[in-house]
């Protein structure tokens, strides 16, 4: 019986990866996916795997691909090795995560529309627990989620909800429902109407440049159209042009509770039905037991899943 023998050269730990997630998922675009990378950086590992075992591992079945004989006998002991690898890293430093003696740098993806509502509190808890550590917002585009967290460029994102997939998991922290905002001394600030909400001009915020957003979306299955004046990625932004113009400004209460009284806006509710935003925390499942991670999470867990102020 033929067995396969790796060629001499060092085994790059990611190309067990890849091994893994094709054998699992018998499907290069699925395993892609599952290691948050492109097709073609898939096929190029498959290469080089066929290369070192001197086997092609895996033959198309129409979509499928179906591991060879040797593949077979060799899937089981791999994939326990690279379990039994993975355990091992993460145990290695169990227990020693000191959050009040970290000087740990953090990096949490964060949507810059709910920077000021979130970040407040949760550096507040920070310095109380771990003085030393420092933590970065950043910018994560949610098309990237996935491949930033699977690269450890962030160690957690807080973001609505969206349709993810292991390795990535996630919980709901809280939900936020969404009210208007006006200038003070607005014809509309005590009363607003779906007649004259539709018939105003708007600000709308988005990350994007392009798309619906939330409440256009709501409006549309209402089978309704508003006007949208201007469109902007910040609700600071948004709420100073609000402040200066009729325009009306569609927002999630807790950031309308923390920058319109700054901003001298007044508040009405919203005349139409919309679902509060689910807003939920997500990490990558290599870092489930890392006890920094572990930490980090039940940290952003107790801050952010107390429902914001209103």
């Amino acid at each position: 019986m033929n067995q396969i023998q790796p060629r001499s050269e060092q085994l790059d730990l990611n190309l067990l990866k890849v091994f893994e997630a094709v054998y699992r998922e018998r499907n290069l675009s699925l395993a892609a996916q599952a290691l948050f990378l492109t097709p073609s950086a898939v096929s190029h590992a498959l290469a080089r795997l066929r290369r070192q075992f001197d086997d092609p591992l895996f033959v198309r079945d129409g979509r499928r691909m179906s591991p060879t004989a040797a593949c077979q006998r060799l899937a089981p002991p791999l994939l326990d090795t690279l379990a039994r690898l993975r355990e091992l890293l993460r145990d290695r430093d169990r227990d020693r995560f000191d959050p009040a003696a970290s000087r740990q740098g953090f990096r949490i993806g964060l949507p810059e529309a709910t920077e000021s509502v979130l970040l407040p509190a949760l550096m507040q808890a920070l310095r109380a627990q771990a003085p030393g550590a420092t933590l970065a917002s950043v910018a994560l585009p949610r098309r990237d989620l996935g491949r930033e967290l699977a690269a450890g460029q962030v160690d957690l994102a807080v973001d609505v909800a969206l349709p993810v997939r292991d390795p990535v998991r996630h919980r709901p922290l809280f939900q936020d429902g969404f009210c208007v905002v006006l200038r003070a001394g607005h014809a509309l600030a005590r009363r607003l109407s779906l007649k004259q909400y539709l018939q105003a001009r708007h600000v709308a915020v988005s990350s994007r440049a392009t798309g619906q957003v939330i409440e256009d979306l709501a409006l549309l299955n209402l089978g309704h159209q508003r006007s949208i004046a201007l469109r902007c990625r910040s609700y600071h932004a948004a709420c100073a042009v609000a402040a200066q113009s009729d325009a009306l400004l569609t927002l999630p209460e807790s950031v309308a509770a923390r920058i319109a009284p700054e901003s001298g806006l007044a508040r009405v509710k919203l005349p139409f039905a919309l679902p509060a935003a689910q807003v939920h925390l997500y990490w990558h499942a290599d870092r489930e037991s890392d006890p920094a991670n572990a930490w980090l999470r039940a940290l952003v867990s107790e801050v952010f899943g107390r429902k914001p102020e209103r």
